[in-house]
């Protein structure tokens, strides 16, 4: 397992790391199996989505704002109840299948960190399974 930590600036942010998760591919010498792209937070969360135009993430944010507002009667008294739930909705990990030693994403698609606690030093765990 290979950790790998991401710095976000934001409360709700969505990082491209398919870059990492390739260069990992790469440093294990997989030619040909799935890694596993796990998020141990609870106020974080993995998707694949399109990569080609910035504004599918921000219309995702929007939604998921409009879904899971901020601000409401949330009983957590951390005060991050919408955090935890947008978290929950994108789901804690996603895996890759490699072929050849190269990701099998979709044309458009890239793999994404989901913060929507944020500002935060984050981790991500990799997992390759052959």
């Amino acid at each position: 397992m290979k950790p790998i930590t991401v710095q976000t600036k934001a409360r709700t942010e969505f990082i491209d790391i398919t870059d990492a998760v390739q260069e990992f591919a790469q440093e294990q010498n997989l030619s040909d199996g799935v890694i596993t792209v796990f998020v141990p937070h609870t106020t974080a969360g993995i998707t694949i989505n399109e990569n080609a135009d910035p504004d599918v993430t921000a219309d995702m944010e929007t939604v998921l704002d409009d879904l899971v507002p901020w601000s409401k009667d949330y009983r957590h008294m951390e005060g991050n109840t919408a955090a935890h739930v947008k978290a929950s909705m994108m789901g804690s990990s996603a895996q890759v299948i490699v072929d050849s030693g190269r990701l099998c994403l979709g044309t458009w698609q890239s793999l994404y960190f989901c913060e929507f606690d944020g500002p935060r030093t984050r981790q991500i765990w990799l997992k390759e399974s052959c």
